[in-house]
């Protein structure tokens, strides 16, 4: 007998992000550029070319201002002009530019097609991801991770290899043509100036990027807080907690304009002694120089071959705080875009899982136990069968554990033991593609995407003709409403559906299902936002749509599923009571109980009528 464990999975947002380092991230970033191993290759060879092409500007200068060099009224100044020399002076300033452009042409596509490739990869995992890690996760500040993060990729490659690897390359070019053809002080001020510019800048960098981690943190949590009050801009109305969210949105401001501050004074200091260090090193080597040309070991062309030297390497060492700064930004963004995809899924598909085949959809409960939370048992023991073709209903009061079997019955979650099948056939050893392809729902709060009704509609089945929309929309009476509007089925619902009324909202998920057409159908209150008459005739809908088909109805208002062929009782997680209608009435157990309390209030309706309008 297979076993399978369902072991609790880490906090989201834990699960390895205070394990993974700067190297962690960048090895997981190279396979997404490796791709494209032979465009890399040819960028780093232009860049090769770009440096060596720079590097050789000051040299020909150099050969210029020495043939240039004649005394006043010589005879033969006509002939000294150095077309030669100025031909490759061109040349060489003509190469930097086209070698640098050929590595930015050459490398364009591979940057954007890593920044596309993981953005999509994580977009793929969030959408994997357990039904837990949704519910606890902050939509603001994930979001923001996710922008960074994937900005980050791109920074990282430009700052890495348009910055950082040039400047080595150059180093290296102009040591080395410093050791072989001047005097070895010449080197051991460049090499010594450098060295202590890079362990300045680094060890100062380093101290600062705690004050960009706390920007970041503070920046995500102001984000989450703001986008969090505004999805929920009703409830703030409703309260007239505007000066409240105001305020709570302006303290997180204000702490990050605290590190703001600081990270911005961290960066003088930083600036003032690059500066100082690079005045030194360029005066040493100018007095040097002047020194040599002075006793006759130099020439003029090599005083300003030196200092084209120093200006050619200083400049970009200007802006090393800068892009060391980024680069290390650009790594803490990823890994936190990365960690994502380190989230443990708690739910995923088995090596040895198939497509479900099903052979009339008989829906099974098998001793079922399951917990959200280990301390707090939700089901105990739930064992029953859905017949195939037949409707189940089950009944209980508020945090019973009803709209719990249909989350374990989409694998939201895994059972803690016991089983679920369909025909038979464990869910833990099908694919959850092709059992949520199998099963429809209209779930009692709908949420509809920010598009048109009719996007929302074909949500069902996306590729369904106008005219399978219509008629979904018609066998769940929406279709008259909808062309009552001036736009139709073009209308925009708005922020999660919010331009429509419940009732309206239940019937365009009732319609999205339709269109879906499942073996399997869940009801999880779905009449609850329509006044009686309209639950009325979408109860006559409801059971012509169910003929044929597993159903399973969770029900508050039992006169709706007085019909049901089984009928469930939940009280605590478990089954207290079980059959039809009239022998749970004559049972005069709970279920009778529950029966009595709503024919006493005369089924009133609880919710909001459905208006038929549009909420402007």
């Amino acid at each position: 007998m297979r076993r399978y464990s369902n072991t609790p999975p880490p906090p989201p947002g834990q699960s390895s992000r205070n394990a993974r380092g700067d190297l962690a991230t960048l090895k997981t970033l190279l396979p997404y550029l490796w791709v494209y191993k032979w465009r890399v290759l040819a960028a780093l060879l232009a860049l090769v070319g770009a440096k060596a092409a720079n590097v050789s500007v000051p040299i020909v200068l150099k050969r210029l201002v020495d043939d240039m060099t004649i005394k006043p009224g010589d005879p033969h100044a006509l002939l000294v002009l150095p077309l030669a020399t100025l031909v490759a002076y061109g040349l060489l300033r003509l190469s930097t530019t086209m070698f640098t452009e050929l590595r930015e042409f050459l490398f364009a596509r591979v940057t954007q097609r890593a920044v596309r490739t993981i953005a999509l990869k994580v977009f793929r995992h969030l959408h994997s991801l357990s039904l837990r890690f949704h519910l606890n996760r902050q939509t603001g500040g994930m979001t923001r991770d996710i922008e960074r993060g994937t900005r980050g990729v791109s920074s990282l490659i430009s700052y890495t290899l348009f910055n950082i690897l040039p400047t080595l390359v150059e180093i290296t070019l102009v040591l080395g043509y410093l050791v072989t053809h001047y005097d070895i002080w010449f080197s051991v001020i460049t090499f010594s100036a450098l060295v202590i510019y890079i362990t300045f800048t680094i060890l100062v960098t380093n101290w600062r990027t705690h004050f960009r981690r706390t920007m970041n943190d503070l920046d995500s949590k102001a984000s989450t807080k703001a986008i969090d009050s505004l999805l929920n801009y009703e409830t703030v109305k409703y309260f007239g907690n505007e000066d409240y969210e105001a305020n709570r949105y302006d303290e997180g401001l204000q702490r990050y304009e605290k590190a703001a501050v600081k990270s911005q004074t961290s960066l003088s200091l930083l600036n003032t002694g690059q500066s100082a260090i690079i005045a030194i090193a360029v005066t040493l080597i100018l007095w040097r120089a002047t020194q040599g040309v002075i006793d006759g070991k130099m020439s003029l062309g090599d005083l300003v071959l030196v200092n084209a030297f120093m200006i050619q390497l200083y400049i970009p060492l200007n802006f090393l705080g800068v892009i060391y700064r980024e680069i290390k930004q650009s790594l803490a963004d990823m890994e936190r875009l990365f960690s994502l995809l380190d989230e443990n899924r708690e739910v995923d598909d088995a090596a040895h899982a198939k497509p479900l085949q099903p052979q009339g959809a008989e829906v099974r409960f098998n001793h079922v136990d399951f917990s959200y939370d280990p301390k707090r048992q939700i089901l105990f023991d739930v064992d029953f069968t859905i017949p195939a073709g037949t409707t189940t209903a089950v009944v209980g009061h508020s945090g019973s554990g009803k709209s719990t079997l249909s989350r374990l019955l989409y694998r939201f979650y895994e059972v803690n033991s016991g089983s679920i099948t369909i025909d038979g056939q464990d869910l833990r050893d099908i694919t959850q593609h092709s059992l949520r392809h199998a099963i429809g729902i209209v779930p009692q709060d709908t949420v509809l995407f920010n598009d048109t009704i009719e996007y929302n509609i074909a949500y069902g089945r996306p590729g369904a003709s106008k005219e399978e929309i219509i008629a979904a929309a018609r066998a769940a009476s929406i279709h008259d409403f909808i062309a009552s509007l001036p736009d139709g089925y073009e209308t925009m619902v708005g922020e999660r559906g919010l331009k429509l009324s419940g009732g309206e909202k239940q019937r365009v998920a009732i319609a999205r299902t339709l269109l879906k057409d499942p073996a399997i159908l869940i009801f999880d209150e779905a009449t609850s936002a329509l006044d009686s008459k309209a639950e009325q005739a979408i109860q006559a809908q409801l059971k012509e749509i169910a003929k044929n088909r597993t159903t399973m109805v969770i029900a508050h208002r039992l006169s709706t599923i007085a019909d049901a062929q089984q009928i469930l009782v939940l009280d605590h997680g478990k089954i207290v009571e079980r059959g039809t209608h009239a022998a749970l009435l004559a049972r005069e157990g709970l279920y009778a109980q529950m029966w009595e309390r709503q024919q006493a209030r005369g089924e009133q309706e609880q919710s909001s009528p459905a208006t038929g309008e549009l909420v402007n």
